[in-house]
């Protein structure tokens, strides 16, 4: 039996091994390219988890950095995440802010613990139907989290239940802000369109020029080039950048971050102890056990993402002990729970990031962007900010699976319709436990309709089984699911044959309850004066066996290899 060894090794220090500066200028490019796309996300995934933007700031710099440090993947981003939005703001509405950070505390001990044990390859398990149906209930639950200012409604503090979040959206829609409104809609159109739109003014002004002279020639390859750097341009900071001078050039009346949180801080995270009490703590098992588990499936979701993007393989436990560290510090900075991001990681890739250096430096871009250009952020309208968020809603969730439910089993739906509405109307953990139910119930029926205890049929006998003999093949698994299939032979009123024959070689497994079944059948055939006489067991049903005693008790005479064999054994004790 081997030992537990605990290892600790980042990615990190095995790409360094072979660095070189033109690996470390595409991930200086990469990092740059993900940081400026990052800093808008931080800050609408704070706002929208109802804290101020610095808090989701901080956690972009502090645990991206990190967990690109520490973390077991080579292109994967950390930082706040749009599908932790529902649940922080679910926490911070019951508990508070300060048991918000202590609950992302002990979720981080919690991860690290998970990735120490070597437990990471274990979230793989979770069927895609809970992970599909969960991913698609927050997408819902933050678009309908960003109607308030979106529409610029006048709600001092959404709730947290889905009913009244749609009760108090509808009964306050006939004060929506008609300015507010059209920046947002104007924002989300250049989100959703803005790479087609560079594409079809480049392809407008170069069809102008294509019957020029060379120069035209030579201006036409410059054109496409200024083209091409604008289609990188990631839309939410287009967006960003339009709502911003939308809002100081016209000055227009609608909430900005400046009004509601007086801007952004122009320095560096402070180090600052949360409010701890012993009589909350109890309390929060339930948030620990939410976000540890959400921040599992969603960090390493991701990095089997970047792992087929790059044809990479991630170490799923080293990057469960970086979550985990991340997770533990970022509270102490005022930060909230952070994982790794699919998006941001997608374009980490695109932009060419070669190591963990890229996430590295993504999260010094932000930091240094904070430092320099923080009273920039004061005019950043809240409706562009819903805007960006209704987009990551958008591909947050997989809706292509609800056309598709009807080429899959009854199960797969239930599962997966089951999860996502939990998610929405009821909670994540709820949601993740019911589905996690379900998914074990109907795995259960379907393992045990296919388990069968059938009679050995004649064609398969080379000659008539003797008088007093009678022979059944179990196939499949015999575990508490499926013991109700030897009900035909463990019958107590019915008489049975002076030897039976069990054919095993198609039981690939058996448990206790199985087990007991069979010993009961042995114990009944011993009563009338028979024998069990079986064969073909495989490893695991004869280990078992073997460990239980009911090998002795059955005699290892009667466990023979092979059908043939049984037979000659059976001739043997019924004469």
């Amino acid at each position: 039996m081997s030992s537990f060894q605990f290892s600790f090794r980042p990615r990190l220090l095995a790409d360094l091994k072979n660095y070189n500066r033109s690996l470390f200028f595409r991930d200086i490019a990469a990092g740059l390219t993900v940081g400026v796309v990052a800093l808008p996300l931080a800050m609408a995934f704070a706002i929208a988890s109802g804290v101020k933007p610095e808090a989701g700031i901080f956690t972009a710099i502090i645990a991206g950095f990190l967990i690109s440090a520490l973390g077991g993947s080579r292109v994967q981003i950390g930082g706040p995440a749009g599908a932790f939005i529902v649940i922080v703001y679910g926490i911070l509405e019951k508990y508070g802010l300060a048991n918000l950070l202590i609950a992302t505390i002990f979720a981080g001990i919690l991860l690290f613990l998970m990735g120490m044990l070597r437990l990471g390859s274990l979230v793989r398990f979770i069927p895609i139907a809970i992970v599909i149906g969960f991913t698609n209930g927050i997408a819902v639950l933050v678009a309908i989290s960003q109607m308030k200012d979106f529409f610029g409604l006048n709600i001092a503090k959404m709730p947290g239940d889905f009913f009244a979040q749609i009760d108090i959206l509808g009964r306050s829609f006939h004060l929506l802000d008609f300015t507010t409104l059209a920046l947002a809609l104007i924002s989300l159109m250049l989100i959703f369109l803005w790479p087609s739109l560079v594409k079809v003014r480049m392809n407008d002004i170069l069809h102008e020029q294509e019957n020029k002279n060379l120069r035209s020639q030579i201006w036409k390859k410059n054109t496409n080039k200024a083209f091409s750097f604008l289609s990188a341009i990631p839309g939410p900071v287009v967006v960003l950048v339009f709502g911003t001078i939308a809002v100081s050039a016209f000055n227009l009346p609608v909430e900005t971050i400046g009004n509601k949180f007086g801007g952004i801080p122009q320095s560096l995270p402070v180090f600052t102890l949360p409010v701890f009490s012993w009589s909350l703590v109890k309390q929060l098992f339930a948030p620990t056990i939410t976000i540890a588990l959400l921040g599992a499936i969603e960090s390493l979701l991701c990095a089997r993402v970047a792992d087929k993007l790059t044809g990479d393989r991630h170490d799923p436990n080293q990057e469960l002990m970086a979550q985990g560290i991340a997770n533990v510090v970022v509270p102490f900075f005022g930060g909230l729970p952070a994982t790794g991001t699919i998006a941001r990681t997608v374009t980490n890739i695109r932009s060419g990031a070669a190591s963990p250096i890229a996430g590295m430096v993504h999260a010094l871009t932000i930091l240094i962007t904070v430092l320099i250009a923080a009273p920039l952020a004061q005019n950043i309208p809240l409706a562009s900010l819903a805007a960006i968020l209704l987009f990551v809603a958008f591909n947050m969730g997989e809706w292509r699976e609800f056309v598709r439910l009807k080429q899959f089993s009854i199960n797969y739906r239930v599962i997966m319709l089951g999860t996502f509405f939990l998610t929405v109307i009821i909670d994540l953990t709820v949601a993740v436990e019911v589905g996690l139910m379900l998914a074990c119930i109907f795995f259960i029926y379907r393992i045990s309709s296919l388990t069968t205890v059938e009679p050995i049929a004649a064609t398969r006998l080379s000659a008539p089984l003797p008088t007093g003999v009678v022979a059944y093949s179990i196939f499949g698994s015999l575990f508490f699911g499926a013991v109700d299939k030897l009900e035909q032979l463990i019958d107590p009123k019915t008489m049975m044959a002076r030897v039976m024959i069990l054919e095993l070689d198609h039981l690939i497994n058996i448990d206790t309850t199985g087990l007991d079944a069979l010993e009961m059948l042995l114990k009944l055939i011993h009563k009338q004066g028979g024998q069990l006489v079986l064969c073909g067991l495989n490893q695991q049903p004869l280990s078992l066996m073997q460990r239980s005693g009911f090998y002795a008790h059955v005699g290892a005479e009667n466990c023979v290899e092979s059908l043939p064999m049984a037979i000659a054994r059976a001739g043997e004790i019924a004469h």
